[in-house]
């Protein structure tokens, strides 16, 4: 809490540099300078889906060439011991407080960042995730894990959940128009980070490294710098619409549907709503069916066509060669990148797909898609069919991404967009809930099931099923989403006292900011974000296609 109350100090009773208020467009801006901006905070912040590279060099810290292990070491002397190494479940912890803490964060402080603007929000998203990879530094150098816990993990994770949610409600509103392509744009850039970072994070690591020193601590500050750099970019390139504004030219259809309404549901009320329950229904749903198979992919791949991968369809898993099963690690390794690449594409492609069939019929096409492709997995499995099972994978993939890029929009929708950033932050609450029911559930079955005696090749197809039946919840939450009664609307003069400064109408209007385009500034700006992104993308099709 004191770094936030530290940039409220900083912004100044007299209005410094990271008040909303100095940020408000004036007549001539282009809001396509706004996605590029979102998109310098979430391609950095994102590297968090991409830390487990980071598993196995630390894993050997002590040991170098092999990790120093110390038999019958608890946590607690993991957490403080200097010439023991960690082991990678210990280290694999990090991935688990970093999404519960964005869940917590997002929905503690979304009130916050709704007040204080997208700037300030970004700026201590910049402060704590990079803060928190110098910190986590520091543990790796003197080998302390509860160092590198509470910096990368608690204080990063912070960083994660302010980060996220800090450009939802400004794109929505500079986009009334598009506001599904809007958040999709911005939300694919947290999916695209690990396409990013995870190579670079390689490349780091590999010119660090020296016959003393695995090359992390020294990665971590380099990323910690790179990144502050882009997010300090993004952060002061954040732009806000004025009150009530609309593209120029542009009106609310007349028509308008029924699930998208024109009034404004208070924070402190949202979550009273049914309807607020039943989307966080939805969300953890999709979310809790692909998280768990994102865990997994790796192994799954890999225990399910075994020999087919290398040319030796007769082989099972088990009796596979060290050499052959470093093989298929690394095709494995090819697959779980191509369902990254989808994951990020599902972003875009089904947020701007809703803006065109409506959020609800968007995830209506999630669960029922989803629920026939689970179901027929093993199927493509027990076939031997690799194309129809990365295929059916890849989708299931791109619809996990575009059930997070679509909510911020289903809110708006519902909700209104006066407080959506915040009600969108108390709603990742689901996130960090399906952080922990996907993988325990495909984790634990997978292990009953070889426990058991169930083939190696079969040990997912229980698994599927009870992921198609969690779709089938989902599916019904969606159905019981209804529009709000009135009752949970506020007055229009409640709605006009939270509105910017210097407004005296609730008609709004363009205020000479047009619907923009792709001028020399913002193409300079895009070109900034996605010369990186394609590099990743590049690099992630290089590995893919070691598959086929």
């Amino acid at each position: 809490m004191s770094t936030i109350e530290g940039a409220g100090r900083l912004s100044g009773a007299g209005g410094g540099i990271l008040d909303r208020e100095r940020i408000i467009a004036k007549a001539g801006y282009n809001r396509w300078l706004v996605p590029p901006a979102a998109l310098c905070i979430h391609l950095c912040i994102g590297m968090a889906y991409g830390f487990s590279v980071f598993w196995l060099p630390l894993s050997r810290a002590i040991g170098l060439s092999a990790p120093k292990v110390c038999a019958d070491m608890t946590i607690f002397q993991e957490l403080v011991t200097t010439s023991c190494d960690w082991r990678v479940a210990s280290l694999g912890w990090m991935y688990t407080l970093f999404f519960v803490l964005l869940g917590a964060s997002a929905a503690l402080w979304g009130g916050w960042v709704e007040r204080s603007g997208p700037r300030k929000a970004a700026f201590v998203s910049a402060i704590c995730w990079c803060g928190g990879l110098v910190l986590g530094s520091i543990g790796v150098y003197t080998h302390q894990l509860w160092l590198l816990w509470l910096g990368s993990g608690v204080i990063g994770g912070i960083g994660l959940g302010l980060g996220y949610i800090s450009p939802v409600s400004t794109l929505v509103k500079w986009f009334p128009d598009r506001r599904g392509m809007a958040t999709g744009m911005a939300i694919m850039g947290f999916g695209g980070g690990a396409m990013i970072g995870a190579p670079l994070a390689n490349m780091l690591v590999t010119y660090f490294k020296s016959a003393t020193d695995v090359g992390v601590w020294q990665t971590f500050l380099a990323m910690g710098g790179i990144y502050f750099v882009f997010m300090m970019i993004g952060a002061f390139s954040y732009r806000l619409a004025p009150p009530n504004w609309r593209p120029d030219g542009w009106t609310p259809p007349e028509k308008a549907n029924a699930y998208i309404t024109a009034h404004q549901v208070h924070l402190r009320d949202a979550h009273k709503t049914r309807q607020f329950w039943l989307i966080w229904g939805v969300l953890c749903l999709n979310v809790s069916a692909g998280i768990g198979v994102i865990g997994m992919a790796s192994p799954m791949l890999q225990e399910i066509f075994a020999g087919k991968l290398i040319g030796f369809p007769d082989l099972s898993f088990n009796q596979l060669s060290i050499e052959q099963k470093t093989a298929i690690a690394a095709i494995a390794a090819g697959f779980t990148g191509l369902l990254s690449l989808f994951n990020i594409a599902g972003r875009f492609f089904w947020a701007s797909l809703s803006d065109h069939i409506g959020r609800k019929n968007t995830y209506y096409v999630f669960f029922l898609l989803g629920i026939l492709l689970y179901a027929a997995a093993p199927t493509f499995a027990s076939i031997g069919s690799k194309a129809l099972f990365v295929a059916a994978f890849a989708v299931i993939l791109s619809m996990y991404g575009g059930g997070f890029a679509t909510v911020p929009a289903y809110l708006a929708d519902i909700f209104g967009t006066q407080f959506v950033g915040a009600i969108h932050g108390r709603l990742l609450t689901a996130w960090a809930t399906a952080g922990i029911i996907g993988p325990v559930v495909v984790n634990y079955i997978r292990e009953a099931q070889i426990a058991a005696g169930v083939p190696r090749a079969q040990v997912y197809d229980f698994t599927m099923y009870i992921l198609a039946g969690m779709l089938v919840l989902g599916l019904i939450c969606n159905s019981l989403v209804r529009p709000l009664a009135d009752k949970w609307f506020m007055k229009p003069e409640e709605v006009l006292a939270l509105q910017a400064k210097g407004t005296t109408t609730m008609s709004g209007g363009s205020y000479g900011i047009d619907k923009g385009g792709l001028d020399a500034r913002s193409a300079a700006f895009w070109a900034f974000v996605g010369i990186p992104l394609a590099w990743g993308v590049w690099i992630t099709l290089q590995n893919a296609i070691k598959i086929f």
